[in-house]
């Protein structure tokens, strides 16, 4: 049987496509049986398993606390965040939920301009911040932990920098202007709350300042607060910030999550940052294979949100709230199946216990606490003290398999509350979403230099294959391909006679490679301090700052510029090879204007596109350009050329497709 090359080329694919998926499912699956009593930690040294506790109606092994993330206070728009975020200060802090800490992890103020494209720290914005927390004494009454995010850090060239506001008004900034650390003790137990600063530094304008990177210092530095952690007897860390782990750039071999994986008190990393993709990812998740949970927290900004988090008994448990939704309920034993981590908690501490355990709160007081497990009846629950609920039951009886545990909950104002998750205590899973998983534990900035690689070889490397392929056959070593299908035959007989005109190839080969080699853009990165931007980094000064985001940038340039710019040109080069009056005579100068249409909607895309630019970095950044006002030029010249060009410039494309007219006609008329 004779196989097609079409289909050998296919299997290919899949089989490619096969393996990329294969090694995508091996990098977020978790063994959640690795047995700990066997691991190690960086020194070598053997660890013991985590700690079993009595889990019973003790108040003694308890702490609860919040988080909040991304309130992006802003003096030009929407007033209404400040005003909620002084009643949760006020209602749910203060007073509702009072916490032994508040965890602010980052973009606490906007510092983006009026115009919604210039970035510029706003003092105005930070002393309402502190007016805020000072107003309502919630960081008096309660300890507020605060760390910068990428918003906090716009326009900023460094720790002394006259517009660096965060440490003149936010809570920690002026004893902590990066990473710190601070125990807490909460019944018997000690806590550790680790604030992780990844902010560049210095700190550019908008929008190359998405990326989070450590460098060797901060590395040193926050395995110096693990160690003082363990010194201090910690029996628990909680480890927050602004980046997810999968978009903080390490300088050094070790990074963020071999850190916390190495530390068995790390539980947890909560960080902010990605605003749930505009809640297209809700629920953003995973356990790291470092044995810790990372949990993304939806914004303030535009969802109110925020998280209630408490450690009982060595069980980590969250929940996140809608701002003013009450009552709030917060199943603490038995644990979440979905957010289980073998190894940073022990199931047997579950498994043997004697009560399920409930933190409820309101605005009022509550009128009554019911559990049901699985389809059983409803029992009410014996209040212990403060929020905590508890309900005696006999553990055994849901040894095997998965099991529902469901919370009603009212208040005097009638409000009610109804919250169930799944539990396990034979060590069944049920696992999280894919996407949170891939968007947590990838590298961000490895996915955006791939896309822009790959999409950088799809712009230039058919024209060279092509030119390649053109000179091998007029030198007669080889035949012209023959496609069975018109489309694609048609394409590659585009992209070949476009290939063969040297001043079309060259300049579009050169001004894509450009995209990957030369600077994008001189201007003034910084307020008063002028850098050079490339995709693999910019340079402020004699400081380096790596690409992150550009390389995004560079991949959607691509995308809208380089790649149409390359099928327009083609089409119009063929045209006018098959066809030496193009345009035709006949035709009006709207058929003319709608054949160019395409060409002038990306020089326009191009103008808007540069408009944003001197908005973010002003007038010089514009006019020294080459990314925006060179491909406006580029753009311009070769399609003037593609239309102007004497026809002489044609000869070796036609020599090959139309040498023979008897014999091409049916694919010269396509």
């Amino acid at each position: 049987m004779r196989i097609s090359k079409t289909t050998i080329v296919l299997l290919v694919l899949i089989l490619i496509f096969s393996i990329l998926m294969a090694n995508v499912v091996d990098f977020i699956s978790i063994d959640h049986h690795l047995p700990i009593e066997t691991s190690g930690d960086n020194n070598g040294e053997t660890k013991s398993g985590p700690k079993h506790y009595n889990i019973n109606n003790s108040y003694n092994h308890l702490i609860w606390f919040l988080q909040i993330t991304d309130l992006h206070i802003s003096i030009f728009r929407d007033p209404t965040r400040i005003w909620e975020f002084t009643e949760f200060c006020n209602v749910t802090v203060n007073s509702a939920i009072q916490p032994k800490v508040v965890l602010a992890s980052g973009d606490l103020t906007d510092a983006i301009a009026e115009n919604r494209f210039g970035s510029k720290q706003q003092r105005e914005e930070w002393e309402t911040y502190r007016y805020v927390i000072d107003q309502t004494n919630v960081s008096k009454k309660i300890l507020w932990l605060d760390v910068r995010g990428n918003h906090d850090n716009f326009d900023i060239i460094d720790f002394d920098s006259k517009n660096n506001y965060y440490s003149h008004y936010s809570i920690q900034g002026k004893k902590y202007p990066k990473s710190y650390m601070y125990n807490v003790k909460a019944g018997r137990e000690r806590f550790s709350f680790i604030a992780i600063d990844a902010c560049l530094k210095p700190g550019p304008k908008r929008p190359f300042n998405f990326i989070g990177v450590l460098d060797q210092n901060e590395i040193n530095r926050i395995q110096q607060l693990i160690n003082f952690s363990k010194e201090s007897n910690a029996d628990h860390a909680v480890v927050f910030g602004h980046y997810p782990t999968s978009s903080i750039i390490s300088k050094s071999d070790t990074n963020i999550r071999n850190i916390l994986g190495s530390h068995r008190e790390s539980m947890v990393y909560l960080c902010g940052h990605y605003h749930t993709l505009g809640n297209m990812v809700p629920n953003m998740y995973t356990l790291q294979k470092a044995g810790f949970l990372e949990l993304e927290l939806a914004d303030w900004k535009e969802n109110r949100m925020y998280r209630l988090a408490a450690i009982d008994h060595g069980q980590f448990s969250f929940i996140d709230v809608k701002h003013r939704d009450w009552p709030v309920v917060l199943i603490t034993n038995p644990k979440n199946v979905l957010f289980m981590m073998p190894q940073k908690e022990n199931l047997e501490s579950i498994v043997k216990s004697t009560h399920v355990r409930i933190l409820a709160f309101s605005t009022v007081p509550l009128k009554s606490v019911k559990i049901q497990l699985d389809d059983g009846d409803w029992q009410k629950c014996d209040h212990v003290r403060g929020p905590l609920y508890v309900l005696p039951w006999n553990s055994t009886r849901y040894k095997e398999g998965i099991h529902q545990i469901t919370v009603h909950v009212v208040d005097d104002e009638d409000r009610r509350k109804i919250v169930w998750h799944s539990f396990s205590l034979d060590g069944s899973w049920l696992s999280t979403s894919v996407l949170p998983k891939l968007l947590l534990m990838v590298n961000i900035v490895g996915i955006f230099q791939f896309m822009f690689f790959v999409t950088l070889a799809v712009s230039i490397g058919p024209l060279c294959f092509l030119r390649f392929i053109h000179m091998r056959y007029k030198n007669r070593r080889m035949e012209l391909p023959r496609g069975r299908l018109k489309f694609f035959h048609r394409v590659l007989r585009r992209l070949w006679v476009l290939s063969a005109v040297d001043r079309l190839f060259f300049g579009l080969v050169l001004s894509t490679l450009y995209c990957a080699i030369g600077p994008w853009t001189v201007g003034e990165i910084i307020e008063n301090h002028t850098g050079v931007i490339f995709v693999w980094g910019t340079f402020i000064g004699n400081m380096y700052l790596p690409g992150g985001l550009t390389y995004a940038y560079g991949f959607f340039q691509l995308i809208i510029f380089h790649i149409p710019l390359t099928l327009f040109l083609a089409y119009h080069v063929d045209r006018r090879l098959q066809y030496p009056e193009y345009p035709p005579a006949v035709w009006s100068k709207f058929q003319i204007v709608c054949q160019y249409l395409p060409v002038l909607t990306l020089i326009v895309t191009q103008f808007l596109l540069g408009y944003t630019l001197y908005l973010e970095y002003g007038t010089v950044a514009v006019l020294l350009c080459p990314l925006r006002t060179g491909c406006i030029f580029v753009a311009v010249a070769l399609s003037y050329s593609a239309a102007t060009m004497p026809h002489s410039y044609l000869r070796s494309a036609a020599s090959v497709w139309y040498c023979n007219r008897a014999i091409d006609n049916n694919d010269a008329s396509q």
